[in-house]
């Protein structure tokens, strides 16, 4: 049993909580390119029920990135909280991202697998130092807030009568009104 698999046959039916401290142990087991060094701590409320278990995970700490920009390794700070939902059934399925069935017989939860995806779904698709964030947000702030300016003409509508702006070689189409 690894160190992020509860024994759920033993847990009676109530709440139980587990904390973890993920470091580098953690992420050589279970991280990829995207996060593979990081500081957290987890707090996980298995709630067992009967025919279910509700999972609460609480997530907190920092990230080591690799800035887009500069390639510069910083701290990202990550704060997460998910639920899932562990039913007993006939078959191992995902039902939906919450909703998971497993076996009546499952003996352990693994832990550990979900705790990297939660992390790992709070990383950002552009990751930006801080000292460029400041700079990109200034940018966004100057690009808000634009003012287009129409002519009267446009604002009357498609349908002009005004034979100004049309080419002669379509007034005879007119007649046919």
């Amino acid at each position: 049993m690894g160190a992020y698999s509860v024994n759920i046959i033993s847990l009676s039916n109530k709440i139980h909580h587990f904390n973890y401290d993920l470091g580098d142990t953690f992420f050589r087991e279970y991280g990829t390119d995207l996060v593979s060094q990081g500081s957290f701590h987890a707090d996980v409320a298995l709630n067992k029920h009967e025919t279910f278990i509700e999972a609460d995970f609480i997530i907190k700490g920092n990230a080591v990135l690799t800035c887009d920009r500069s390639l510069e390794p910083f701290d990202f700070p990550i704060e997460s909280d998910h639920r899932i939902l562990f039913k007993f059934g006939d078959t191992n399925e995902e039902m939906s991202d919450e909703i998971i069935m497993i076996h009546r017989d499952t003996a352990t939860l693994e832990l550990g697998q979900y705790l990297y995806e939660f992390i790992a779904l709070a990383i950002p698709i552009k990751k930006l130092h801080p000292k460029f964030q400041e700079a990109e947000d200034d940018e966004d702030e100057n690009q808000e807030g634009k003012i287009v300016y129409t002519s009267s003409s446009d604002e009357k509508g498609g349908d002009n009568d005004d034979n100004d702006g049309i080419d002669p070689r379509w007034n005879i189409l007119k007649k046919l009104k």
